[in-house]
Order: C-alpha cells, then sequence, then structure tokens
C-alpha cells in the first residue's frame, strides 16, 4: 500500500468536534467516555449500538484517533450499501484473473487499514457466508485475498456498528451467535437524543458553526424559545435529524418560519390522544420533515453550482450516489427543469 493511498485514510483532528459536543453532559455518554478510556490502549473488538443518527460512526472515529492506531488508518465500510457480491472483493481484496473483470490485483479494505482501525457500519447486513469469513480473520488473525494462495496476518482493531438488535438476529438466524460474541467484546450502546436533550443547545452551537463554514453562510441566533421547542420535539432521527434541521435553518435564513413548523410538529403530537399515538407516526411526521428539509438544503446549492451534480455532491460532502437517491426521495429533477411542487428554498 502506497504512503499516499495510508494517507488518505488517516483522520483530520479539525474533522472531530471537542469532547465536550460529542459526549455532552449526559450520565451515559460521560459512562461510555470512561469505558472508551479503559479500552484505548488494548486491541479488543469494539461493538456500537444504537438507533440510526445516533453517532456511531463519530464515536468510532474518536476511539481511533485517541488510540495508539491514531496514525495510521481509518478505514470504513458499510455493510448495507454494498451489494453482497461485492463485499468480500472490497473486504479480503482480489488476485488478477481470479473472476471475470479482475485485470489486476487489488488489496482489500483489511490490507488497506493495516496497523489502524477498520469499521464496519450496519455489521447486521454482513451476508452469512461473509460472516464465517469474518470469524476466521477474527479468530486466526489472517486471510487470503479472493484467487490468492498467500495467507496473510492481519494487525487491525475491529469497530463495528449497528442500529438494530444483534442478540433477536442471532436468535432469528441472521446473524451467526459466535461471530456476535467475538465482535461484543466491549459493548457501547448509544443513548438516542430525546434521552440527551440537556445537550441539544451545545450540540446546536457545534452544527451552527460546522454548516455555516461549510455552506458560507452567517449563523442564525437561536433564542431562547426556539431552543426551548428544539428541546422538546423527541428527534427520532436523533442527531442527523437534528443537523439537518440546523442546516435548513442557515440555508434558508428563516428562523420563524422553522419556529412555526416546530411548534406545528409538537402541536401535532401532542393533541393526539396517549392511547392512540404510534411511535410510527412520530418517525413517519420525521422522515417526511427531514426528507423535506434535506431536499431544500440540496435544491439551494444545486442552484447555487448550476446544477452541476457532482460538485453539488462535493460541497455537500455526500457521495454522488447518495445525491442522485436524496434527488429522487425528495422528488427534485436530476437536472434544471420546472420543480414547482417541491418547496422554493427563498420561501
Amino acid at each position: 500500500m502506497t504512503a499516499e493511498l495510508n494517507q488518505s485514510f488517516r483522520i483530520d483532528p479539525a474533522d472531530l468536534p471537542d469532547e465536550s459536543v460529542i459526549f455532552g453532559q449526559t450520565l451515559a455518554m460521560c459512562e461510555i467516555r470512561k469505558r472508551i478510556d479503559r479500552v484505548l490502549s488494548s486491541d479488543l473488538p469494539v461493538l456500537i449500538q444504537g438507533e440510526s443518527g445516533t453517532g456511531k460512526e463519530l464515536i468510532a472515529r474518536f476511539l481511533h484517533f485517541r488510540s495508539n492506531r491514531r496514525q495510521a488508518p481509518f478505514v470504513k465500510l458499510n455493510c448495507a450499501a454494498v451489494p453482497a457480491s461485492l463485499l468480500e472483493s472490497e473486504l479480503f481484496g482480489y488476485q488478477k484473473g481470479s473472476f471475470t473483470g479482475a485485470k489486476e490485483d487489488r488489496p482489500g479494505l483489511i490490507e488497506i487499514a493495516e496497523g489502524g482501525t477498520l469499521f464496519l457500519d450496519e455489521i447486521d447486513e454482513l451476508h452469512r457466508d461473509l460472516q464465517a469469513k469474518l470469524l476466521s480473520l477474527l479468530q486466526d488473525g489472517s486471510f487470503t485475498r479472493i484467487g490468492g494462495k498467500e495467507e496473510q496476518v492481519a494487525h487491525i482493531r475491529l469497530i463495528c456498528a449497528t442500529s438494530t438488535d444483534l442478540l433477536k438476529a442471532v436468535g432469528s438466524g441472521t446473524f451467526r451467535e459466535d461471530l456476535f460474541y467475538r465482535i461484543d467484546v466491549v459493548s457501547l450502546r448509544l443513548p438516542p437524543l430525546r434521552d440527551r436533550k440537556d445537550d441539544i443547545p451545545r450540540l446546536c452551537d457545534h452544527l451552527l458553526q460546522k454548516l455555516s463554514r461549510q455552506f458560507e453562510r452567517n449563523a442564525p441566533r437561536l433564542d431562547d424559545e426556539t431552543l426551548r421547542l428544539l428541546m422538546e420535539w423527541r428527534w427520532p432521527g436523533n442527531m442527523r435529524e437534528l443537523e439537518n434541521w440546523i442546516a435548513r435553518a442557515i440555508i434558508l435564513g428563516d428562523a420563524e418560519a422553522l419556529r412555526m413548523e416546530l411548534r406545528h410538529r409538537l402541536g401535532t403530537v401532542n393533541s393526539r390522544n396517549v392511547g392512540e399515538f404510534r411511535t410510527s407516526d412520530l418517525k413517519e411526521a420525521s422522515r417526511q420533515a427531514t426528507s423535506v428539509a434535506s431536499g431544500a438544503v440540496i435544491l439551494k446549492v444545486l442552484q447555487a453550482n448550476r446544477w452541476n451534480r457532482r460538485k453539488t455532491a462535493e460541497d455537500l460532502n455526500m457521495s454522488y450516489r447518495s445525491l442522485l437517491y436524496k434527488l429522487r426521495e425528495a422528488g427534485i429533477p436530476q437536472r434544471r427543469r420546472s420543480h414547482r411542487r417541491f418547496p422554493s428554498p427563498e420561501g
């Protein structure tokens, strides 16, 4: 692996928020901070669990950066984002000629992460055949490229994350029990944002500073009334939903409209009969609101970039494929044409 490739996977300290932002003052997060301190010098596998959007990757990056592996690569693979047929070659690499299209030797992410950390997000999506190969890697510390004959030793730390209950997956037979106990050596369970209400003002300050720099806009001031409303909302989308809300506030620059939206959300939820209320209703309402918020931001950046989608994806720090998905989800045309049915970012 070239030095340039190794360097591209290193964590820039400037990309990590301050510890006071990451952990806040919630007791559960303070306990997680203490547990991380105890395992920094070890190479034990870590399993991070929590609802979608609770910051599992951020915790993994923090753990890596504070460990003695900080100068080595931090390599991430989202097991749900790569087709099952390609996951094995992504992880283990392959030799030239091992299958149609393998025109040259290619290292897998395990090799790229040598000396550092391999972060497997959505580990529950890993196919059972690959679960067996991952288990073998953890047991023996070695692996072989697809089509290769030479066994290689891996010196990596494995961090896995999931938003599902892996024990239930074990019970249903979709996840190997022996692999579960191999990766669940150190367990970190992140609380949802609704259980971290006191941390919301500090998180908002951080996001306002971060996103105002990213979008090159002035950060709006969140008054006491807005903060109160933000702390009352349950945030089923967790920190990802909060970040989308802050991004929308910066791009649209209309704090009063967003306050009205929050009041409407809370009023809708509070007007329901408690006995009839379903969590799925709240999640769907949040999903729709988040989709509109994300779409408004994307549309604004698209317009600023004269509908250059690749430049827009770069400015929004997302992959080109993710941008296309977001465009379809929000009902925004992928090329410049009439888009009247989508709310104007100026309105």
